[in-house]
């Protein structure tokens, strides 16, 4: 099984969410580790592939996310953890958006600190 690491304030972000979802998106967050795909995940759109993908429950009407990536060989890293605001549209706000692209490439450098430069992201 892969190890999870949290970027930023993803840990803390999971921590304040209504309990069941804090279950399931954790239930979900084990498959991946296991290396299996649960069936609310999805490709997050505008990261070429799928190695951003996120987790998506939906709770007393609000709409929860976990985004994470399988970009690397040793690790699954959460980036963002967040309630969808909007109640238009079904696209990620923009200000989130930059906030994964900050955090993967936080979890690049933490990547490499912890497992070396030799075995960089998949490609």
């Amino acid at each position: 099984m892969k190890p999870l690491g949290w970027i930023g304030s993803s840990y803390k972000d999971l921590l304040v969410l209504p309990d069941s979802v804090i279950d399931e998106i954790g239930h979900a967050l084990r498959d991946v580790q296991k290396g299996l795909t649960p069936p609310n995940v999805k490709a997050l759109s505008g990261f070429g592939g799928a190695s951003v993908l996120e987790v998506k429950e939906d709770y007393l009407g609000d709409t929860y996310r976990a985004v994470y990536t399988v970009r690397f060989e040793k690790a699954i890293f959460v980036l963002h953890v967040f309630m969808k605001k909007s109640k238009s549209g079904i696209a990620t706000p923009k200000q989130d958006i930059n906030l994964i692209k900050q955090r993967l490439k936080d979890a690049e450098s933490v990547y490499r600190e912890k497992f070396g430069g030799d075995d960089g992201p998949k490609t």
